[in-house]
């Protein structure tokens, strides 16, 4: 499976929701490197009384262009924070990839150093 690595800037923009310890996001990224792509989508949060413990999910619909293909596909996540331990996956929703990405399949990592957002992911494009 080809993975490619890159940067993206992300922005974030809270949206009105009801419910104590609750947060929903309007998610907007710019992808860069072989992923050259725009993304927008939502997240949901939920904190606890514990300090470093929550969790969020979120979807985001990326267009771009990646190995000379364009298209769209959506990725999901789903984030857990236990007591400042965390676990994230970011996985690429089946069967939900348009023009030349149909048939996408794939997971992303997410890290940040020094500020700046990056991504590492391993993906699978059908052969034509």
């Amino acid at each position: 499976m080809p993975r490619i690595t890159g940067t993206f800037d992300v922005a974030l923009s809270p949206l009105d929701i009801d419910g104590e310890m609750m947060g929903r996001m309007r998610i907007d990224k710019r992808f860069h490197g072989p992923l050259t792509a725009t993304s927008l989508g939502q997240m949901l949060s939920a904190g606890t009384l514990v300090k470093g413990s929550a969790a969020y999910v979120a979807l985001e619909r990326v267009s771009g262009t990646l190995d000379g293909k364009s298209g769209t596909f959506v990725l999901h996540h789903t984030g857990v924070m236990n007591r400042g331990e965390g676990t994230l996956l970011i996985a690429v929703v089946p069967d939900s990839g348009t023009d030349s990405f149909a048939g996408i399949v794939g997971t992303m990592t997410i890290t940040i150093e020094n500020k700046q957002h990056g991504y590492s992911f391993d993906y699978t494009l059908p052969t034509a």
